[in-house]
């Protein structure tokens, strides 16, 4: 159960926007979603942690029209590139881990952060208490940060070893909070849900591409096996099931120096 995830996201860049575009709605309804939990201004200087292809900070920039550009950080070059050469004047790629910046070792246009988010990649963080402790501290005072993750269990339609296997692996989004409140922030715990209704084929094509890094732990045999399992279990042309999210906010005082 090893995993290579700089090594997974690089091999998935070429065609990571595809498996989010499936659902048209989906990019601007989590965009909307990540800007009001943030309390998203003009003026921010924003940060997107494990920003992969920028999907999200693209569509928030463009919703809540900054004035200084979102920092795209991930440690895949692969991914960043997908941002465009050269990137658009609203987004700025940043080569590093969540690590690197939480331990300063890679300086960034902005001294102080008034917002950053994670979205769906706390569970990749090999200190998660550290690193959002770290991340934390690069907030200016009034700031935020917010943690997207999938809750403990998830209602997917994929292959019972690979739901076990997600539970095995992923984070309890209350020990997240704990974290950021532990790092002297004043934290709150939310969920967001939305109703997913994708083409079970193309679904199945996902999941044989490894679209959730869960899936990179299994071996191609395995996988294969886990989509005959999956076409018996969903006979119907259409899966429908809630996308729910925890959103995990932390903000730190205005009076803190």
């Amino acid at each position: 159960m090893e995993r290579d995830v700089r090594g997974h996201y690089d091999g998935l860049a070429a065609e990571y926007d595809e498996h989010w575009v499936y659902d048209a709605e989906y990019v601007p309804w989590m965009s909307r979603r990540i800007a009001e939990a943030l309390r998203i201004e003009s003026t921010d200087r924003i940060a997107d942690i494990g920003s992969g292809t920028g999907l999200f900070a693209r569509e928030l920039a463009s919703q809540s029209g900054l004035n200084h550009p979102v920092l795209c950080v991930d440690p895949s070059e692969a991914m960043l590139r997908r941002l465009g050469t050269p990137p658009p004047p609203t987004l700025t790629p940043i080569v590093a881990s969540a690590e690197d910046i939480a331990e300063g070792r890679v300086q960034l246009p902005y001294k102080e952060l008034d917002a950053m988010w994670l979205k769906e990649s706390v569970h990749h963080l090999t200190d998660q208490e550290g690193t959002l402790c770290g991340l934390a501290h690069r907030l200016a005072p009034g700031g935020r940060i917010l943690v997207v993750m999938l809750p403990a269990t998830i209602r997917y339609p994929l292959f019972e070893a690979a739901l076990a296997r997600f539970e095995e692996l992923q984070p309890d989004p209350a020990v997240i909070e704990g974290h950021l409140r532990r790092a002297g922030l004043k934290t709150r715990l939310d969920h967001v849900e939305h109703e997913l209704r994708i083409d079970r084929d193309r679904y199945l094509g996902m999941v044989r591409a490894r679209y959730m890094s869960l899936l990179s732990t299994f071996s191609d045999s395995e996988i294969e096996e886990g989509i005959e399992e999956m076409r018996a279990t969903h006979p119907e042309p259409v899966l429908t099931f809630p996308d729910r999210f925890a959103f995990i906010v932390g903000r730190r005082a205005e009076e803190d120096a």
